[in-house]
């Protein structure tokens, strides 16, 4: 990245092979671009594409050496590319399964890094000590949220080393087909969740008549009741005040023993790290999100995982992950994804094109394609091991793929009931999100919103382009940070107290 050796260039070049750049910050017309003997032909704002050559119609947009995009009308140097000028069209990708498998070069025994975790009797490691109040269905929501309000800040001092209490509520479990996708979803959703390394206890609660039935999931999935899990319905406890009563003392119960749990060394082969990106921007896939990658690439090689997801939002870039998976089976299963969402989409009058939002096109970018090549960089380089459902429990080391949604807060709690005890979000436009029980870190991908907004932002990315920062030093300070954070240290999300409504299980299939 030119950037990083001049931090006062005007623009960011990616490739030499590029025909776009990026300006990095607003610019009026007639700027001579240094580098690139053009000036621009129009104001650019921060984050736009500047044609650096003729481009006609027709003609593929390169960026990252890679099409973003078809111009649709004869673009001249210097002038702004964008949605006015540039659309999407389909065109041959080479999965090339395997091609780009390359040993991983783990660290030995004596470099690996540690940090302070639970040890759960289940041999799975927590990053926080919370109970949690399950709904089986939104029919209970209520009374899981009273439930755990009834454990009062004076009742917490009590127990010094128990997080909180945390009621996860959703809005279905009723009103579903009780089978087939949207139903697995649910109640893989569910069942990560009951068995979180971050949660010392949980209690679900239902309704009683719903379709997803408590009984059916603890069936399902082979769930056992006891100390640490325990279920109840609001029919046979009687109605809303009985239950409260009667669950509010089932989580007292609890909270001695979850008291009892104690940080120790644990290695980083033992994170789960979820890998997102919310409200981006141009700067996204040049400084926040490679950083993180560089960091997915440090957890990988002391043996952790790190999860990339969002399915809509590495279409046009799968073909880069293919490259990198271990076996053509595993490729075959995230080229299968791509095309169940190409499905999905059409069957429900939409398109994959839909995305990027508004704001991300007022950050710069312009197509799928362009904010897949960005999103996908979070993966990092290294080889990619597995393919998963959504909310399915992940149980391959390395990094791996978890299909969901690209809506922020529904892609997440897949990753955590996935087992993600972590989570690492990348935002160019500013994204406030916090994660119960998995602590959020958030990576500003420009110094303008990261002083914008410090409140919320954990780490300024931005200081790549502003300060000549490499891509390697900031992904080892983000690769740090995720370790204090595992050990106990709060993040900014976690100050303000956010994390209790950002449950989101993914829904699908009529609503009857």
């Amino acid at each position: 990245m030119s950037a990083s050796s001049d931090a006062k260039r005007l623009t960011v070049r990616l490739s030499k092979a590029d025909n776009v750049i990026t300006a990095r910050f607003d610019l009026t017309p007639g700027v001579e671009l240094s580098g690139e003997g053009i000036a621009t032909k129009a104001a650019i704002p921060a984050g736009h594409k500047i044609a650096t050559k003729p481009i006609a119609a027709g003609e593929p947009i390169r960026k990252y050496d890679q099409i973003i995009g078809f111009a649709t009308e004869s673009i001249e140097p210097g002038a702004h590319v964008h949605v006015h000028n540039v659309e999407m069209q389909d065109f041959e990708r080479d999965y090339a399964f395997g091609a780009d498998v390359k040993p991983t070069a783990y660290f030995n025994n004596s470099e690996q890094a540690t940090f302070q975790g639970f040890k759960r009797d289940s041999g799975r490691i927590g990053t926080r000590n919370y109970i949690g109040v399950l709904t089986s269905v939104n029919c209970s929501a209520t009374a899981a949220r009273y439930i755990a309000e009834a454990i009062t800040p004076q009742v917490l001092e009590q127990y010094p080393n128990v997080d909180g209490v945390v009621a996860l509520t959703h809005s279905t479990g009723c009103g579903m087909a009780g089978d087939g996708e949207g139903y697995a979803n649910l109640q893989r959703v569910l069942w990560g969740m009951a068995r979180h390394p971050n949660f010392a206890g949980v209690l679900m609660v239902g309704l009683g008549c719903e379709v997803n039935q408590i009984d059916f999931l603890l069936e399902a999935y082979g769930i056992k009741r006891g100390d640490a899990f325990q279920t109840m319905n609001i029919q046979d406890a009687g109605g809303l005040r009985k239950t409260v009563d009667w669950g509010s003392g089932m989580i007292r119960e609890m909270l001695p023993k979850a008291n009892e749990a104690g940080r120790s060394t644990c290695p980083a082969s033992e994170l789960t790290l979820a890998l997102q990106c919310g409200g981006s921007d141009a700067y996204s896939g040049m400084t926040a999100n490679p950083a993180l990658g560089e960091a997915a690439n440090l957890l990988v090689r002391h043996g952790g995982t790190a999860v990339l997801a969002e399915t809509p939002e590495i279409y046009g870039a799968e073909h880069l992950l293919t490259r990198r998976a271990v076996s053509q089976e595993v490729g075959e299963k995230l080229v299968e994804r791509i095309k169940w969402w190409e499905d999905y989409t059409a069957r429900n009058g939409g398109e994959m094109n839909n995305n990027p939002s508004p704001g991300n096109k007022r950050g710069g970018l312009t197509t799928i394609l362009e904010k897949s090549l960005g999103a996908a960089a979070k993966g990092g380089t290294t080889n990619l091991t597995g393919v998963y459902k959504y909310g399915e429990t992940i149980d391959t080391k390395g990094f791996v793929f978890m299909d969901s949604p690209g809506y922020d807060p529904c892609s997440i709690t897949g990753e955590v009931a996935s087992g993600s005890n972590v989570v690492a979000f990348t935002t160019g436009r500013g994204s406030v999100y916090g994660c119960k029980p998995a602590p959020s870190l958030k990576l500003a991908t420009n110094t303008p919103m990261y002083s914008r907004m410090s409140d919320d932002m954990d780490i300024n990315c931005g200081e790549v382009l502003d300060e000549g920062i490499s891509i390697e030093e900031m992904g080892q300070r983000i690769f740090d940070r995720l370790l204090d954070v595992a050990s106990g240290s709060p993040t900014k999300s976690e100050a303000q107290g956010m994390g209790d409504n950002e449950f989101i299980p993914w829904q699908i299939g009529a609503v009857m």
